[in-house]
Parts: C-alpha cells; sequence; structure tokens
C-alpha cells in the first residue's frame, strides 16, 4: 500500500516507507494506563504520514531507517490521519541509515 492512499477507518495496512523523524516521547494516559507514545514521520515517494509509536517501539526505529509497517490501522486525530500498530501488527527494520 502507499501512503496517499491511507485513509481512516483502514486495517491491515501493510507498507514500506522511511523514517523522516522521530518525536520525543510523552506519557499519556490510555483504557490500559500510562503509557510512553511518540510521533514519527514516515514518507514514501506518494506522502507522508505520522506514525504513533507506543511503548517499546520507540526504541526502534530512527530518522533514515527504512522500515515496514505490518498490520497497521488508521485513525483520524486532530484533523490528521495517524497510523497505529497494535498488538497484531509489527513493525520490522529493513535498512538502517
Amino acid at each position: 500500500m502507499k501512503i496517499k492512499d491511507i485513509r481512516p477507518g483502514m486495517e491491515g495496512i501493510t507498507l514500506v516507507a522511511r523514517v523522516l523523524s522521530v518525536g520525543e516521547p510523552k506519557r499519556v494516559m490510555t483504557k490500559f494506563g500510562i503509557a510512553s507514545v511518540a510521533n514519527a514521520i514516515i514518507s514514501d515517494e506518494t506522502g507522508k504520514v505520522v506514525l504513533n509509536l507506543w511503548r517499546n517501539q520507540i526504541n526502534l526505529v530512527k530518522p533514515g531507517y527504512i522500515i515496514k509497517v505490518e498490520n497497521a490501522f488508521a485513525k483520524k486525530f486532530k484533523n490528521r490521519v495517524e497510523l497505529n500498530v497494535g498488538k497484531r501488527g509489527r513493525i520490522l527494520v529493513l535498512r538502517k541509515a
């Protein structure tokens, strides 16, 4: 899948992208308790999207890495589309910077 084709509510999204940036982690309250989350901006030849990195995913990626996101889902948050990788999905590092 390409980033330009992602729409809110989609599930089972798999794509390959470059990590452009990773923000500072922050602690947020979720229905499961307090968790760390950081926003990464990822891109392919068709566009950019925010990928939310939760808990141990935060330390997995760095700017410049090429990653494969498997089985992600898209949600609309603050008037933009964001990707999340839940327990059924994963992030694979294909190439480090």
